[in-house]
Order: C-alpha cells, then structure tokens, then sequence
C-alpha cells in the first residue's frame, strides 16, 4: 500500500501563486508515475499534471504555461506549482501515484482545496 498526504492548498487571489506538495510513504518501492489531478465543483476529476520516475512531464491543456509539476524521488515528493491562478482553477487537488508490483496500481490521496477568488 501506498499512503499519499496531499498539503499547500488554500485561498488566493486570481493572478497569485500556490505550491501543492504530495508526500508518499509505504510501499513506495516501484513507484512509476506522479500526478495532480483536480475535480472542480460539480464536475468530473481531470487530469492537471503528470511526471514519470525519470522526469518526463505531461500537462492538460488548462493548465500549461502557468502550473509546472516537479518530484524528489529521495524524498517520495511531488510538487505542483501554480502560477497565474484562475478562478476556474477552484477545485479539489488529488495527488496520485501509479505503482507496477506484477499489475498496475493507483493510489490517491485525500485531496486538498484550492479556491481563487475573483
């Protein structure tokens, strides 16, 4: 198992910046791919970021240019740094983690809420 700890959300003014942090411990040998996925109100989770164990990136359209996804692999961290932040950025942040142990695994953490106020 794998528990992820999701922290760094909060209220901010549209225009300001947010750092998300996610933190994995258990068994966290295997780990492949990181990510930030958000579910605004009243609608379906969507993918934010991605980084692979090897430092590769992918973004959802929304958020390119303004959010960059970063890892410590030392430190099982994943970072997500917001920048020019939108009112259509409010949503809950849930950090994920995809493992490889003889199938593949997803894990999820509790979520953290980011609101932009206008």
């Amino acid at each position: 198992q794998v528990q992820l700890v999701e922290s760094g959300g909060g209220l901010v003014q549209a225009g300001g910046s947010l750092r998300l942090s996610c933190a994995a411990s258990g068994s966290t040998f295997g780990i492949a791919s990181r990510g930030w996925h958000r579910q605004p109100p009243g609608n379906q989770r969507e993918l934010v970021a991605t980084i692979s164990s090897g430092g590769s990136t992918n973004y959802g359209d929304s958020v390119k240019g303004r959010f960059t996804i970063s890892r410590d692999n030392a430190k099982n961290l994943v970072y997500l740094q917001m920048n020019n932040l939108k009112p259509e950025d409010t949503a809950v942040y849930y950090c994920n983690a995809r493992k490889v142990a003889g199938a593949l695994y997803t894990y999820w953490g509790q979520g953290t809420q980011v609101t932009v106020s206008s």
